[in-house]
């Protein structure tokens, strides 16, 4: 414990720092039966560092640590396998001779069973009991050569260097432990950077689908237009016979191949904003539309329509006026 508080003293910006300790346990009963549920002590700000959530009560306070409180949180088997699926909140549980009041209970955790990564390990709170790290410390029995502390975790401010931030704990640590290497740190960077390399190759395959899309929009236009060129050939004789230039006709085609793409990415934004809220609503992830994206969709279809209206134009304007004249 005297490590998290050098931690808490010297790092800056602040960090949020959460201790973890394994007790041992020989029993763990309810009123009506037992369990084999993993006890563990923690700090109070264990489940903002873990991301966990409550579907019942609350986690524990800050002050239940200063008071050494006999107060625990429930994972949703744990809680299960002691009473059932009623609800349990202000019931007491006894893990080995000490007597627990049942203050939360978590939330459903899809996390697999004895993952790690990196060294990191991603534990399935759903079997767990949590009880203030204070507590697990001083009132549950210990052996004499073993660490007060199994795990402390630093979740460290987004805008602080993790290396710098990392060699300070590493600088802090060894001098509280008078230079014995009887601890490790992880600095789970390649958790990081793998999580980045998918988001890469997500987006590179999001682009690729997007340009495929693109494409075939694009050759749809030009065969609209290609199509029209060839339905409007006794128009286009007509333009240039009473003096319309070529560039006349490249410009009315050009312009009615833009005008068809924005066409196209107005109906477009509209359904990509309304799937985005229907997912949102029925997801429960959020999603963000900002006015550049707008802009950016109504730009890539402007420019589709542009490039792929070239062809259609340059081959209307260089009809001959006389042939055009007397097609049928």
């Amino acid at each position: 414990m005297r490590d998290v508080e050098a931690l808490q003293t010297i790092l800056k910006p602040k960090p949020l720092i959460s201790a973890s300790r394994l007790v041992k346990t020989y029993q763990i009963n309810s009123e009506k039966t037992r369990s084999d549920s993993r006890v563990l002590g923690v700090s109070s700000t264990y489940p903002r560092i873990q991301n966990l959530k409550l579907l019942q009560g609350s986690f524990f306070l800050a002050s239940d640590e200063e008071d050494n409180a006999q107060v625990c949180v429930l994972g949703i088997v744990a809680k299960q396998k002691l009473f059932g699926f009623g609800d349990v909140l202000n019931r007491q549980i006894k893990i080995n001779d000490i007597w627990m009041t049942v203050v939360g209970v978590l939330a459903d955790a899809a996390v697999a069973d004895k993952q790690e990564f990196e060294g990191v390990k991603v534990q399935n709170p759903n079997n767990d009991i949590y009880i203030p790290i204070t507590t697990a410390v001083r009132k549950f029995d210990t052996e004499t050569v073993e660490n007060e502390l199994n795990e402390i975790v630093v979740q460290i401010a987004p805008e602080a260097n993790i290396n710098e931030q990392a060699s300070t704990i590493n600088n802090l640590i060894s001098v509280m432990h008078r230079y014995v290497d009887d601890y490790s740190i992880v600095v789970p960077e390649k958790l990081l950077a793998q999580s980045q390399r998918t988001q890469g190759i997500f987006n590179i395959v999001m682009g690729a689908i997007a340009s495929i899309s693109l494409l075939v929009g694009g050759i749809g236009i030009m065969n609209i237009m290609l199509a029209s060129v060839l339905e409007r050939t006794n128009e286009i004789g007509l333009r240039r016979a009473i003096g319309a230039k070529k560039l006349d006709i490249r410009m009315q085609f050009m312009a009615e191949a833009i005008a068809i793409s924005l066409a196209g990415g107005l109906i477009g934004v509209g359904l990509g904003y309304g799937i985005s809220k229907a997912v949102a609503m029925f997801s429960g992830w959020r999603t963000i539309i900002t006015g550049a994206s707008i802009g950016l969709s109504f730009g890539v279809s402007s420019i589709i329509g542009l490039v792929f209206g070239i062809y259609p134009a340059v081959q209307a304007s260089n009809l001959d006026p006389i042939e055009c004249l007397r097609y049928e």
